[in-house]
């Protein structure tokens, strides 16, 4: 491959004299690099005492990291002035069937729980001693107390709740309105820590 540009000029004032942007040493300087000038004067009347004063003047002038050593806590002072009565009937009624739920598997764990210990058979044996006599058996606690019926009967008192809850719930949400207009309604203080 042979260099077809022809022949290339040479910079030799380059590699005896400056770079462009460089200062050329004045008389009495050696060449070397280039230092700029102190931000911060040194003050006046001392040459190593100054030298040290300035490099402490420098420590000092450091700039903030920001860093804290306490942490700093946001408050602010709100006050609940009134409660929107659609959205607390909307969350009573989530909320109490939830709990409703609750109340159901709660009865069937608690049934299964007490008939494995056995002590439906043997409350109901005394139960049927009790009120048997020479022609009837007396009452079945037992059958009287299955898990069919006791599932029916959860299961109503949870669907009662459902809705007493969320009556009483908008219900409170009206009165609290009412009182909120005269004395202001509730303060609350918020802290956010940092």
């Amino acid at each position: 491959m042979t260099d077809t540009r022809g022949p290339q000029p040479q910079y030799e004032g380059y590699a005896a004299g400056p770079l462009p942007g460089e200062r050329a040493p004045g008389p009495g300087q050696a060449s070397g690099p280039y230092h700029p000038p102190q931000a911060y004067p040194s003050p006046a009347g001392g040459t190593q005492g100054g030298a040290r004063d300035a490099g402490a003047a420098q420590a000092a002038r450091r700039p903030r990291t920001g860093a804290r050593t306490t942490p700093r806590t946001r408050k602010a002072r709100l006050r609940v002035a009134k409660a929107d009565p659609w959205s607390v009937m909307k969350v009573s009624f989530l909320l109490s069937i939830a709990l409703g739920i609750c109340t159901v598997v709660a009865a069937a764990v608690l049934w299964m729980v007490m008939d494995a210990m056995g002590v439906f058979s043997t409350v109901g044996g005394t139960i049927s001693e009790a009120t048997g006599s020479n022609e009837s058996n007396g009452f079945d606690l037992q059958s009287f107390l299955s898990l069919p019926r006791v599932l029916i009967f959860t299961s109503v008192i949870a669907v009662i709740d459902v809705v007493l809850a969320t009556a009483l719930a908008t219900l409170g949400a009206f009165i609290y309105n009412l009182s909120a207009g005269f004395v202001g309604g509730v303060e609350l203080t918020l802290a956010e820590d940092e």
